[in-house]
């Protein structure tokens, strides 16, 4: 399976899109499409190192330039690949924004967090004087830091993992963007906050009709989050489909796997616990 089309005129259409490096002889993302409407989420799952973060980057336009990208993927019907980095940097934080997974490489270590938050909302959004202050403070509370004041005039080296995780998260919702990619979301989070950024993120997609491409090795928080899901393995989409039918009753062996694997509370005791390749029946295609 290539393709999961989801109902509606798509914000995003992505279609055939492969990455290769070392001049084309390494490729590491195959032919992946999808389409994402308004309003919709669809979750990117796999494990790790099967092109799920490759391909929110190259849909981005963050991918480097040794990166050989191909195929198609159209914002609102225009084209985005081939985009000069400037006309890509207007859509980026305004309409297309990300959650990366890693946020100390997507804050800058020599700014306050405040102003890195202040500078994505000036960038993109007329704002009066005066007024972007007291919305940085707003929005950082809004994810669940507490004392924001003393957050916002601080360096990204000075707060914890979470705490920065949640300041990209802000950055991200700032201008509340039409289409938000979300990497990892709550990686660094504790459960209590994980649970309030989820709800945080899922009122502002429901408020702005927006559409979320969901990344995340938690089953059961994309199962939450979204409506659908594709499945990718080695690079390639090898499954898709609604989420409760897809976790419900997994057809294709590699999902089996990872639905078994992320279920160890059915596992008896003493038993052997699942593997992914174990659930490749005889004569069945298992990872190329």
């Amino acid at each position: 399976m290539s393709t999961t089309a989801l109902t509606g005129a798509p914000l995003l259409a992505v279609r055939d899109l492969s990455v290769a490096f070392d001049r084309g002889r390494r490729r590491v993302l195959h032919q992946v499409s999808f389409d994402i409407a308004p309003g919709q989420r669809l979750g990117l799952i796999g494990e790790s190192g099967s092109g799920k973060s490759l391909t929110a980057l190259a849909v981005m336009g963050l991918l480097p330039d040794s990166a050989e990208v191909t195929g198609s993927v159209r914002w609102r019907g225009a084209e985005l690949l081939g985009q000069g980095e400037r006309a890509l940097a207007r859509l980026r934080g305004s309409e297309l924004a990300m959650i990366f997974q890693e946020p100390m490489t997507a804050l800058d270590p020599t700014m306050k967090v405040g102003r890195q938050v202040a500078e994505v909302r000036r960038l993109h959004r007329s704002a009066e004087p005066g007024r972007v202050r007291p919305l940085v403070l707003a929005m950082l509370s809004s994810v669940g830091l507490p004392d924001p004041v003393r957050i916002a005039d601080s360096f990204p080296h000075q707060l914890s993992g979470g705490q920065r995780q949640r300041v990209v998260t802000a950055m991200a919702l700032v201008n509340s963007p039409d289409l938000l990619i979300c990497d990892e979301p709550t990686t660094a989070l504790d459960v209590t906050v994980q649970a309030r950024v989820l709800a945080l993120i899922d009122q502002a997609l429901t408020r702005e009709q927006a559409a979320c491409l969901f990344i995340s090795h938690d089953l059961a928080v994309v199962a939450q989050v979204c409506s659908n899901v594709l499945v990718m393995l080695d690079g390639r989409v090898v499954d898709g489909g609604p989420v409760d039918r897809l976790f419900r009753a997994p057809e294709h062996p590699y999902t089996a796997g990872l639905v078994a694997t992320a279920r160890l509370d059915l596992v008896e005791p003493g038993s052997r616990l699942p593997v992914i390749g174990d659930f490749y029946a005889s004569g069945a295609a298992g990872p190329q």
